[in-house]
């Protein structure tokens, strides 16, 4: 008998996710505050459920994809939520990224009503979670790791445990930093290419294959070039991480002065209306410091 799972959020990381794991074996339920997201999945071979309830009420294991913080918390232990309905003993995964300090105050929860929890945020994008490649940084108990290992091998390709509960969106957090100091670097190096006129297309591809080069020089430099800003990534979560990081750090004292200077320039960018657009839209911004419009 397939491994009954229920998985919660379907955006457009947490559908192609759930697909992966149809394809994997898994019997998947998907449950989606907004109920026609929930059309691909069955599509794919999984069902629709109309509650967190429903979908967790046989499930051996729940896997967890919303956007932030309060909504884990809602999702897993509000009212009628995973932590009222599952099963004690059942094996949940977070695949969200927010904050640590909320991460493992989750992980004390599940620890007191008999379930075992684990924090995972992926890196990698909208491609990323398509591919099942995504980067998967994992924080709680070995054995509950080991358990989840066929879940997390049916979505990702790069999987480590890094430590305790919170200790995955530690990582993430210092991730999403990496992220966008990349992101904010790479526009100002094609604004100045362009000002000079040169072949920007040929200097990525040169600059790609010397210590310059990068996976977000890679993944994003033609979005740039191109002014194609459909979102991979959206500007508004990256918001969100960038705000994690920088009170994650203020925390245990310790400064970041590119990060919280990326961090202005990413709330300034979903502050002038481009938060639906991918991160990699940081070049808009630039441009505009600069005078110009794309």
């Amino acid at each position: 008998m397939a491994t009954r799972l229920a998985f919660i959020g379907l955006g457009i990381m947490g559908t192609p996710m759930a697909e992966h794991l149809v394809r994997a074996g898994f019997d998947v339920t998907g449950y989606n505050r907004s109920p026609a997201k929930t059309r691909r999945l069955v599509e794919a071979g999984g069902r629709a459920a109309n509650s967190i309830e429903e979908a967790v009420a046989d499930a051996d294991i729940v896997c967890v994809m919303v956007p932030d913080s309060p909504d884990v918390r809602e999702v897993l232990a509000g009212t009628g939520g995973v932590f009222d309905t599952a099963r004690p003993g059942t094996l949940v995964i977070d695949f969200s990224s927010i904050r640590p300090d909320v991460s493992n105050e989750l992980w004390h929860q599940a620890k007191a009503k008999g379930f075992r929890l684990l924090d995972a945020p992926v890196s990698g994008g909208q491609a990323g979670a398509v591919n099942a490649t995504l980067s998967i940084m994992v924080g709680g108990e070995v054995a509950d790791v080991e358990a989840a290992q066929p879940v997390l091998q049916a979505v990702g390709k790069t999987i480590a445990h890094v430590g305790p509960p919170g200790s995955g969106q530690t990582v993430k957090a210092a991730n999403q930093l990496i992220v966008a100091g990349h992101l904010e670097l790479l526009a100002e190096a094609i604004v100045f290419l362009e000002a000079y006129g040169v072949d920007t297309r040929k200097a990525m591809t040169v600059l790609g294959g010397g210590l310059a080069g990068s996976a977000v020089l890679n993944q994003k430099s033609e979005a740039m070039l191109t002014r194609s800003f459909q979102p991979g990534f959206r500007v508004e979560l990256h918001h969100k991480d960038l705000g994690i990081v920088t009170s994650a750090a203020r925390e245990a004292g310790v400064v970041i002065p590119l990060g919280a200077l990326v961090a202005q320039l990413m709330a300034s960018l979903k502050a002038q209306g481009n938060a639906d657009d991918d991160h990699s839209a940081l070049l808009k911004l630039l441009e505009r410091l600069n005078g110009r419009r794309s």
